[in-house]
């Protein structure tokens, strides 16, 4: 069994719970922002005191230590003082997404174990009491659950509020997380105070986000990058996280100048299509700095291609546990990795695939044993494909369950993704294998540009082997044209249905 090693030592974060870290930012940043939207915002001394009220609500109610609380509601205000209103009374948050039908929230629901729930009454058409109450018939441990806007009016003294938060330990659970990927049912990952707060601080420095920054992220926060990258890292930073519960480039474009957003993080389309947008050209976006998405800073200031890192990591590790400072490049040789493992996180490679462990890891996973969860050495095993050079940087080769053989030679698509990606006004690349003749595969690619498909094969034919160049393509000058999940991960099975009923060749 061929293995490799790396890790960069150990992480440590400003305060080991969140109680002691809602109390650090309210002693050393009380009147700075800690989140804000498009219609209000709220300093964290102002999030230390609401989240306080919220919370003797709470416990008056049957809320207290080890409670799985579910939280269904879009981003806001409302939601982070929700979220810290269970975390200082030590309950576990159990963010639940607010794209899930009743069939999907139910399955969620049990699978969390969530005996209480705050929703929002509606959100984007749709009327959550009745998905509420749907789902409820379906989740047996479900004891309360009421509207964001009516919690319990009752509420026990702030004394013992606090008296709760200090018995909080490092090692309590702090959230179930459910992963978001395109495949398989979602897992609820459980992570401590102690370990998530370990993750967000070994990627700070990389990141490069301090206390005066002011990070936009549009990921909902029931999503790793919306929670950990965003939220937690924000907290942690005492910095302001900047959030809407739903972006469009307009108004986004607005907010970002109003809010003197400092940092974009989140998906590249969404920094493309704020780029495209008719008000970008005049906006002023003068206060973002380098290490935001290239797609929203000035020609001048836009990294290369591929000289930056690809922040790597996923639900199991709470966000990225793997890169490289954002603001600058790599060195020539590492271009293309994810940089380097994060303090506290060893990775190894058992056979091609990435195996992950460290004190920064979930504690478990809802319903799995931890012989199941993890192998003989403690190491979770990722179902990435990858490997480490000898400066210990990590090269993604894909998924396990993604890479197929095309004549007996192996394809990662990832690789190609990337090809494609480089080639010259090429905005995504979206890569998955379809059926050729006599049951052999082909390599099938759907590209967003508005360049000419023979442009986009010749260019890429300069990149990769012969056999890795896509036989099968669909080009769209339209992102909204790529299959994607309730999640909004690329919908492999779709994808592959699309290339193989429209897919044309050069």
């Amino acid at each position: 069994m061929a293995e490799e090693t790396a890790c960069r030592g150990t992480a440590s974060a400003p305060a080991p719970t969140l109680p002691l870290l809602l109390a650090h930012n309210t002693a050393t940043r009380g009147e700075a922002d800690a989140v804000v939207t498009p219609d209000a915002a709220i300093s964290h001394g102002g999030l230390d005191r609401e989240s306080r009220a919220v919370a003797a609500r709470l416990v008056a109610a049957g809320v207290g230590k080890g409670t799985r609380l579910g939280l269904l509601a879009p981003n806001g205000i409302e939601w982070v003082v929700v979220a810290a209103a269970a975390w200082r009374v030590g309950a576990v948050l159990v963010p639940l997404s607010t794209l899930a039908r009743p069939p999907e929230l139910a399955a969620l629901l049990r699978a969390a174990a969530v005996t209480h729930l705050v929703y929002a009454p509606s959100f984007r058409g749709r009327h959550y009491p009745d998905d509420v109450a749907a789902a409820a018939r379906e989740a047996p441990a479900l004891r309360r659950a009421w509207t964001i806007d009516g919690l319990p009016g009752v509420a026990v003294d702030d004394a013992l509020v606090d008296a709760l938060g200090d018995v909080v330990r490092p090692a309590d659970d702090l959230a179930v997380v459910f992963t978001s990927g395109s495949r398989g049912t979602p897992k609820g990952t459980i992570h401590t105070h102690g370990s998530a707060l370990r993750a967000v601080a070994a990627g700070l420095a990389d990141r490069g986000i301090g206390p005066d920054d002011r990070l936009y992220l549009p990921m909902p926060l029931f999503w790793t990058g919306g929670l950990a990258a965003g939220l937690l890292s924000a907290l942690v930073a005492g910095a302001a996280l900047c959030t809407e519960a739903d972006p469009e480039p307009g108004r986004t474009i607005g907010f970002l100048e109003r809010a003197r957003v400092t940092l974009f993080r989140g998906w590249p389309d969404q920094a493309e299509r704020i780029a495209a947008h008719p008000r970008f050209a005049s906006a002023d976006l003068s206060s973002l700095r380098p290490g935001s998405l290239p797609g929203v800073l000035p020609p001048s200031a836009r990294p290369a291609p591929g000289t930056r890192p690809n922040l790597f990591g996923m639900t199991e590790t709470f966000g990225p546990y793997c890169g490289a400072p954002l603001d600058r490049d790599l060195p020539d040789a590492a271009r293309g990795s994810c940089g380097r493992p994060f303090a506290g996180v060893e990775v190894r490679i058992v056979d091609g695939e990435i195996r992950v462990r460290g004190p920064n890891l979930m504690r478990a996973i809802c319903g799995r044993t931890r012989d199941e969860t993890f192998d003989a050495d403690g190491f979770y095993p990722t179902g990435d494909l990858g490997r480490l050079d000898p400066t210990g940087h990590l090269w993604f080769l894909g998924r396990a369950d993604d890479m197929f053989k095309v004549r007996g030679a192996t394809v990662y698509p990832s690789e190609v993704e990337a090809a494609l990606r480089a080639v010259d006004g090429v905005r995504e690349a979206h890569v998955t294998d379809v059926p050729a003749a006599g049951g052999e595969r082909e390599v099938g690619a759907l590209v967003v540009t508005d360049r000419p498909l023979r442009d986009v094969a010749t260019g890429v034919r300069t990149r990769l082997s012969a056999f890795k160049v896509p036989t099968r393509w669909v080009v769209t000058a339209s992102a909204d044209d790529v299959p994607l999940t309730p999640t909004a991960k690329v919908d492999t099975a779709a994808l592959r249905d699309l290339l193989r009923a429209k897919g044309t060749t050069p």
